[in-house]
C-alpha cells in the first residue's frame, strides 16, 4: 500500500512538469509572451478570442497591482476599500457554506461510521467492511454531480441534497433507536434499514453537498482575489471539520443515535440559509457575479432585484459582464475598463431604485 502511494505521488510529480503554467500567473510575473502563446494554443487563433482574453487578463493584473492593498486577506475579510464588490460578504458566505457542509452530518458519518453501525446492530466483525463499502458508494455517487450540477444549478443541488440528507438522518436515527428495543429477526431487519439510510445519505452527499461548497468560491470572487477567495473556503472547511472532530465524540457519547437528529435539523436549517443568502452562480461569469453582489443587502432576493435593475438601466454593462470583459474598480464601483458612449451616462454598479 505504501509503495503504491509513493508510485502515484512520483508519477504525479513527473506529469506536473509537462503541464503549462497558468496564463494569468505568467502575466502577473511579466512573462506576457508565454501567456499569449498558451492562450493561443488553448483558444485557437481564430475570431480574436485569445487576444481578447489576453487583454482582459492584462487589465485585471494591472488593476490588482493598482489596488494591491485592498486585495489582502485582511482587507477581504473586513471589506476594506472594497466598495460595491462587497468582498467581505462573499468571504463570509464561503466560510459558512463549508462549516455547514461539515455539520449536515458527513463528518460524523465518515469518522464515526463504525459506531453508527454498532448502534444499528452490526456485529463487530462486520463494521469495518460495511464502512468501507459505504465509502465506495460515496465515491461513485460523486459522478452524479457531473451530469446534474449545470442542469439544475448550485442552489437546487444544495436544496435536494439537504432534503434527502435530512430525511436520511431522521430515518437512520429513528431506526437505530428501534434496533435497540427490537428482538429476534426483527432487530436484524430494522438494523439493516438503518444502515440503508446511512448509505443513502452518503450517496446523496457525494452527489450534492460534496461538490458545491468547493466550487462556489471559485465562482463568486472577482478574478483579482479569486485564489484568495478559494483559500477562505479552505479556512471554513478547517473550522467546520475541526469543530466536528472535537465535539462529536462528546455528542455521540451523550446522545448516541440522537446525534443524527442534530444533523437532520442542520440540513433543514441549511435550506433556509441557502435560499436567503446564496445567489445562483450557474451560467454566470465572474463579472456578472460582481453585478449580483453589487447590492448593499445581504438577502439573495434583493441582490437578484438589483441585478435585474442594473441589466435594465445599463444594458452595455450586462453585455460586457457576459462577455467576461468587464473589470470593476473596487473603490468606485465603476467599470475600470470600458468607456462612456456618446449620450450615455457612465456605467455604474449602483442601480437607481424605481418608484
Amino acid at each position: 500500500m505504501a509503495m503504491g502511494h509513493r508510485a502515484s505521488s512520483g508519477g504525479l510529480f513527473i506529469v506536473v512538469w509537462f503541464l503549462p503554467e497558468s496564463p494569468r500567473w505568467l502575466v502577473k510575473v511579466g512573462r506576457d509572451e508565454e501567456a499569449r502563446f498558451i492562450l493561443g494554443r488553448l483558444r485557437g487563433e481564430e475570431d480574436g478570442i485569445a487576444d481578447a482574453e489576453f487583454q482582459d487578463i492584462q487589465n485585471v493584473v494591472r488593476l490588482e497591482h493598482d489596488n494591491s492593498q485592498s486585495t489582502s486577506y485582511f482587507a477581504m475579510f473586513f471589506g476594506i476599500k472594497q466598495g460595491k464588490l462587497h468582498t467581505a460578504r462573499r468571504v463570509q458566505l464561503v466560510i459558512w457554506l463549508q462549516i455547514l457542509q461539515e455539520w449536515i452530518g458527513i463528518a460524523g458519518i465518515t469518522i464515526y461510521g463504525p459506531e453508527i453501525f454498532t448502534i444499528a446492530g452490526i456485529a463487530a466483525a462486520d463494521r469495518q467492511w460495511v464502512s468501507g463499502l459505504n465509502n465506495i458508494t460515496y465515491m461513485l455517487a460523486t459522478l452524479i454531480c457531473v451530469f446534474t450540477l449545470d442542469r439544475i444549478g448550485r442552489r437546487w443541488t444544495l436544496y435536494w441534497g439537504a432534503v434527502g440528507q435530512g430525511t436520511c438522518c431522521f430515518c437512520a436515527g429513528g431506526l437505530s433507536y428501534a434496533t435497540q428495543i427490537a428482538t429476534g429477526s426483527h432487530k436484524t431487519h430494522v438494523g439493516g434499514a438503518a444502515v440503508f439510510f446511512v448509505y443513502l445519505y452518503t450517496a446523496i452527499f457525494g452527489a450534492t453537498w460534496l461538490t458545491v461548497p468547493w466550487l462556489y468560491p471559485a465562482e463568486i470572487f472577482p478574478l483579482q482575489v479569486r485564489a484568495k477567495g478559494n483559500a477562505w473556503g479552505v479556512v471554513g472547511w478547517s473550522i467546520g471539520n475541526g469543530w466536528c472532530v472535537l465535539l462529536l465524540p462528546t455528542i455521540f457519547a451523550a446522545l448516541n443515535e440522537k446525534t443524527l437528529y442534530i444533523f437532520g435539523g442542520v440540513n433543514v436549517l441549511s435550506i433556509l440559509v441557502v435560499w436567503a443568502l446564496y445567489p445562483e452562480t450557474n451560467q454566470r461569469t465572474l463579472e456578472e457575479m460582481n453585478l449580483v453582489f453589487a447590492s448593499d443587502s445581504i438577502w439573495n432576493w434583493e441582490a437578484e432585484k438589483n441585478f435585474a435593475r442594473l441589466a435594465e438601466q445599463n444594458p452595455n454593462l450586462l453585455q460586457a459582464a457576459r462577455a467576461g470583459s468587464l473589470t470593476i474598480d473596487p473603490e468606485t464601483g465603476l467599470p475600470a475598463v470600458g468607456h462612456k458612449q456618446s449620450g450615455e451616462r457612465r456605467m455604474s454598479l449602483i442601480a437607481e431604485k424605481q418608484v
